[in-house]
């Protein structure tokens, strides 16, 4: 199927993130998702490739729905535990480098970016990580 709209949990990639995160104990979560996180921030090639810029936006956006006046996860792609009622332990570090992979993700050299913009639909898919930062710089 791919990618079937904007959102950060609209696509095959994010959608089976969120499936290996509701798999993942709950004491090692923070841990998968700063991994993930990590994996952006620190990839050294010249090409981010999109595989790890959507798994790192719907990490983030996991992350931003746990802070205080984050949007709630509310698509059925995202982890069930949170549609469930359940919650991520956010420790301190992760929202800092949540941002700092949503910057790598959006900037130069960022597949995601690419192929967004080869779409004509860049603005819209930027748009959708507004309220994430948001919540993310409040947090950091």
């Amino acid at each position: 199927m791919g990618t079937w709209d904007v959102g950060p949990f609209n696509n095959d990639i994010a959608a089976d993130w969120c499936g290996d995160l509701h798999d993942t104990g709950a004491e090692q979560r923070p841990a998968f998702v700063r991994d993930t996180l990590t994996a952006v921030v620190d990839h050294g090639g010249k090409s981010l490739p999109n595989r790890l810029a959507d798994r790192a936006i719907a990490a983030a956006a996991v992350v931003a729905s746990q802070l205080p006046g984050g949007e709630p996860v509310v698509s059925g792609y995202g982890p069930d535990f949170l549609l469930e009622g359940g919650t991520l332990e956010v420790p301190g570090d992760i929202p800092p480098l949540a941002l700092r992979a949503l910057d790598r993700i959006t900037g130069d050299g960022s597949e995601w970016r690419d192929l967004w913009q080869d779409a004509g639909c860049y603005e819209d898919a930027a748009g959708t990580l507004q309220p994430i930062r948001a919540a993310l710089a409040r947090a950091a």
